[in-house]
């Protein structure tokens, strides 16, 4: 009996294969440990099943060779030696490739490397996942790292060609890389509050708008490295807030389209020079790598918090966003118009996306 008929028939045996195989995404017991799979192998309910005991077995068996090829899934697709139909093998890949948001989060901006990997025991301890199974997911992060760092062309899509992994999978693995190439600083007290969905959409957000693969995906940078040359261009935006006649004449067009829009109005205007301050200059400091670190918490400190303390709803940030963004572009002397809407767009979609509680 194959695999595949095994997983597709009603005998006791499928019924496992099938429980192994539909696990949660996130695969707690993962069904690439040995040790689970035996002791599920063992039980008296499967010795009752003499017929089907060897059929058992066997797939346990093939379970175990089909991961030595699950690393690069590539080969799997392409063996001849297991007779698995298309659909199984895209489902195995997309299991094994996947993981838990609870333990990404742990390491998430952290270099894959030794040294972190030397931390999982903890990394378990805290979020119940077992040390295997953190592991795996922490190879299968620096595994994809380490193949795409060296590939031009858009980074999701290196990833879903080399990987054949899922568009959305694909995509969180990009953000996942991209923080670690960054360095990105996720796990401060203030940052604990968001998720990986969060940073992941950041994460794209970032890549789609500030990295050199944004301008030309063909690039040797590709996707994992900021546009220096934008980071550069982001000091020039310095004059919104040198400038006193500009500063005063960009809150007037703020002001005025703001009143009567918003009951937070009065915070609004006492506090604008603070949070046109603060945006300004985490652009202007972004050609640091520090700075590019801090990119998170700078949000948090800068704009985020200040804006909760004043009972901002997510509808009255975006409303102030919107009409600060585009107020620029009337001022009279302002020239950086293409930079500044490629710094904005993406400070309003990070700044809505982490405006929660």
């Amino acid at each position: 009996m194959t695999l595949s008929s095994l997983i597709s028939s009603r005998c006791p045996c499928s019924c496992l294969l099938t429980s192994l195989i539909n696990r949660p995404r996130c695969m707690r017991a993962d069904i690439f440990s040995d040790s689970s799979l035996r002791s599920r192998l063992t039980s008296s309910s499967l010795e009752q099943a003499s017929k089907s005991s060897s059929d058992i077995f066997d797939s346990s068996r093939t379970f175990q060779m089909c991961e030595r090829l699950l690393p690069h899934p590539a080969k799997l697709a392409n063996q001849l030696l297991f007779q698995i139909p298309p659909d199984r093998q895209a489902m195995l890949i997309e299991r094994y490739y996947a993981f838990d948001d609870s333990f990404v989060r742990e390491v998430l901006g952290k270099k894959l490397s030794k040294g972190t990997k030397k931390d999982l025991d903890d990394v378990s301890i805290k979020t119940g996942i077992t040390l295997k199974s953190c592991r795996r997911q922490f190879d299968n992060f620096k595994r994809v790292f380490k193949v795409v760092e060296e590939l031009k062309g858009p980074l999701v899509e290196n990833i879903r060609q080399h990987f054949l992994l899922p568009d959305q999978l694909a995509r969180d693995y990009a953000a996942i890389v991209f923080f670690a190439n960054n360095r990105f600083e996720t796990g401060k007290k203030k940052l604990l509050y968001l998720t990986f969905q969060d940073f992941a959409f950041c994460g794209g957000q970032l890549i789609n708008n500030w990295t050199v693969g944004a301008v030309d995906n063909m690039m040797e940078d590709m996707d994992v490295d900021l546009d220096k040359e934008f980071l550069q261009d982001l000091k020039d935006l310095k004059i919104l807030i040198t400038d006193k006649d500009l500063l005063d004449q960009h809150k007037s067009l703020v002001c005025t389209a703001l009143r009567g829009k918003t009951n937070v109005f009065n915070e609004m205007e006492a506090n604008f020079k603070n949070l046109s301050r603060g945006l300004v200059n985490i652009a202007a400091k972004l050609i640091n790598a520090k700075d590019v670190r801090d990119f998170f918490i700078d949000l948090v400190e800068k704009f985020i918090e200040p804006c909760r303390s004043d009972k901002w709803t997510s509808i009255d940030v975006n409303l102030y966003l919107t009409h600060y963004t585009n107020s620029a572009h009337i001022l009279d002397t302002f020239k950086y118009h293409a930079v500044w809407t490629r710094y904005m767009g993406v400070i309003k979609s990070c700044i809505l996306r982490m405006y929660h509680d």
